[in-house]
């Protein structure tokens, strides 16, 4: 079974929007070099990356799958063809509150991607800056890193956390 590192996207792998709610093109999006650095050290370190996201705006009718889809693909050819870093699959989920069991701080989307690509989540760890995200990960039986707290408390804690992104590699140089 694999081992995986599942990060959360907005305020994780790209800088979160500053005058909009959501990311709506890939022009919008600012991939950081603290994320590039991290995802190094953790295929280093023998693991795979799954992306976990919740993307509110579809159901909001802010932006559209499709266009979502064309962030993805953009993101994974950026790191494939500039950085020379893979991942292993992206999971979005484009619903609502409470109607499904993907969206996080429900484990669904890392349910479902263990099941997809034979990941044990006893050896795996969840990244988010959101208790949302700690929660998810916690729920699903994996380690957790919280990237920042200002969003306030969850049902969970994550096992060790960060204030800022930029202390995220030397954290994973230590724990993975």
């Amino acid at each position: 079974m694999k081992k995986c590192v599942f990060f959360d996207r907005d305020g994780i792998i790209n800088e979160k929007p500053v005058l909009a709610r959501y990311i709506r093109c890939w022009e919008e999006f600012k991939l950081m070099p603290e994320f590039i650095e991290s995802l190094r050290i953790v295929k280093q370190k023998g693991y795979v990356a799954v992306i976990v996201t919740n993307q509110k705006g579809i159901w909001h009718g802010v932006m559209s799958q499709e266009s979502v889809d064309e962030i993805h693909n953009n993101m994974r050819a950026c790191l494939r063809n500039e950085h020379e870093l893979e991942l292993l699959d992206v999971f979005v989920c484009p619903h609502g509150d409470d109607q499904c069991d993907c969206r996080k701080p429900l484990p669904g989307m890392i349910v479902r991607a263990a099941g997809q690509h034979d990941i044990d989540l006893s050896a795996s760890w969840m990244i988010g800056d959101s208790h949302r995200d700690i929660d998810a990960g916690n729920r699903a039986g994996c380690r957790t890193i919280l990237v920042d707290d200002s969003d306030g408390g969850g049902e969970t804690e994550p096992l060790h956390q960060v204030a800022r992104i930029s202390e995220l590699p030397s954290l994973l140089e230590k724990v993975l």
